[in-house]
């Protein structure tokens, strides 16, 4: 798996600037976009929070302590750092409680800021969002990072940002693939929840390689005859049949090509792109049925990021970034095509 740690850039031909994007949980500031709002009925209470210096699932913890519940009676909709000042939402199965009764209980147990508390129907599970929007501040004394950064941003407007998935998704140890595929291989880990989340790892790797490979082949703005699309209004799949025809709504990002999330059920590509998946599960010495075994269905994920609003201002520390991504997708994998570097990652699944 070394290719994880060969990601290219695709601003590439720009220096990078460098800088520390974590001097302050105020300088990297997240929040959730939700996939729909509480209609204000229902058993289950949606909690809207801001905190610093916490984890998620810290958080839940003290939620779950706080009111008596099981850890699978709280959701959210995805994780969020400890070094950051994350605004996200919990979801608490509580009766004959009201909303009002629930803020006071929790500001008086967790150093948080409550936003809104508001009942709904069901139970808030991970995905449950459209996106996240980020605040940045990258700190930097270099004098000419504003202007090289601007020249980046252009780039990437042009581009489109890789949906790499960031190291995190990797472990602390960035080993966390290499066990996934022994997990894959048989050699479970005993523990269900563990064995999923190396698993997932592995596919995650596998993508990264196939997209770094479409960018080391040239393909990385080149829609091929075999790709499986994705509408990016309304998410649908389908094969390029004839890649003349979709071409224009390429260019005008009305569609996407997508990578492999392997699995037995992961719709494959055909042609020169099926070529390129099955090529990497050979390398990697892995057949398709090894995914069916180990009950992975398999999806498509994006491979580019189509940015709408990315903006760059001067700050005093440095430089002042704010974006939104969709879920699933990486601030920090934007902002490392900026340094040309590796920070320490965050959770922003």
């Amino acid at each position: 798996m070394s290719e994880l740690e060969n990601i290219p850039y695709i601003t590439a031909n720009f220096p990078g600037i460098q800088g520390e994007i974590k001097a302050d949980p105020s300088h990297f500031i997240v929040e959730e976009i939700p996939l729909y709002e509480p209609e204000g009925e229902g058993e289950h209470v949606y909690v809207c929070l801001t905190r610093e210096g916490a984890t998620t699932n810290s958080i839940r913890n003290q939620l779950a302590r706080t009111f008596g519940l099981r850890e699978v009676e709280i959701g959210y909709a995805g994780m969020k750092d400890k070094y950051a000042r994350s605004t996200q939402t919990f979801s608490l199965q509580l009766f004959n409680i009201t909303e009002n009764e629930v803020k006071e209980r929790i500001l008086d147990s967790l150093p948080v800021e409550v936003k809104y508390v508001k009942r709904h129907k069901n139970k808030l599970r991970v995905g449950h969002l459209l996106g996240n929007k980020f605040i940045i501040i990258l700190k930097t004394a270099d004098p000419s990072a504003f202007n090289t950064a601007i020249k980046i941003k252009d780039e990437l407007l042009k581009l489109s940002m890789p949906n790499f998935y960031g190291t995190q998704r990797f472990g602390i140890r960035s080993d966390n693939a290499v066990r996934g595929k022994e997990v894959l291989m048989g050699k479970s880990t005993r523990k269900y929840w563990l064995d999923n989340l190396l698993l997932s790892a592995y596919q995650s790797a596998l993508f990264n390689i196939w997209l770094a490979k479409r960018i080391e082949k040239g393909w990385y703005n080149t829609l091929l005859q075999g790709d499986i699309a994705k509408k990016t209004d309304t998410g649908g799949l389908f094969e390029v049949e004839d890649e003349n025809i979709e071409r224009p709504r390429f260019i005008n990002r009305e569609i996407t090509y997508t990578g492999p999330i392997y699995g037995g059920k992961m719709m494959r590509a055909k042609g020169i792109p099926g070529e390129l998946e099955q090529d990497i599960l050979n390398a990697e010495n892995i057949a398709t049925d090894q995914f069916k075994k180990a009950k992975l269905e398999g999806t498509r994920r994006p491979a580019q990021i189509y940015l709408s609003d990315l903006s760059i201002t001067p700050h005093k520390d440095g430089l002042y970034f704010e974006f939104t991504l969709p879920k699933g997708s990486y601030a920090t994998v934007l902002m490392r095509e900026f340094t040309k570097s590796e920070h320490e990652e965050l959770n922003e699944d």
